[in-house]
């Protein structure tokens, strides 16, 4: 094996290795994707989107703050298509009382991501307060009345 094929294979691993970079998002040491932008709203100061199980999850997060508050000359991970798409009929990313737009997507996440856990959390008490009956017949039910 020569030293060109050496170098190639070695440039092929690391590609395999990496995972895409996305703006505004950064890979938290546990696993997540955590998402956060500069507000020109607020004097430049950071807001943070939420955290993400995926690194496309966090990147649209950031496209549609960005896309919010910039508008179509924004510089966003997805296609502007594709943000508009998904800020489709949700009324909290219109600038109302002068609420910064990254604000309004952060606080819909955040409602998303407690609506979905509230859902999961009484799938569980249900499965937990479920008790089954087994019909043991009418002579042990008899039985038991008498004494």
């Amino acid at each position: 094996m020569d030293l060109t094929q050496s170098s190639n294979e070695e440039v092929a691993r690391e590609e395999g290795n990496k995972v895409k970079q996305y703006v505004g998002v950064r890979k938290r040491p546990w696993g997540k994707f955590a998402a956060e932008i500069r507000d020109s709203t607020r004097n430049g100061k950071r807001v943070w989107l939420g955290t993400f199980d995926t690194a496309e999850e966090a990147a649209l997060a950031y496209d549609q703050a960005s896309y919010s508050m910039r508008g179509s000359s924004s510089v966003v991970n997805f296609s502007v298509e594709t943000v508009r798409d998904s800020l489709n009929g949700t009324p909290c990313c219109r600038n109302m009382d002068g609420e910064s737009p990254a604000l309004a997507i952060k606080a819909m996440h955040k409602l998303q991501k407690m609506s979905l856990s509230s859902n999961s959390g009484e799938e569980n008490k249900q499965q937990k307060n479920l008790l089954i009956f087994e019909d043991l017949g009418s002579d042990l039910l008899d039985e038991l009345l008498s004494s």
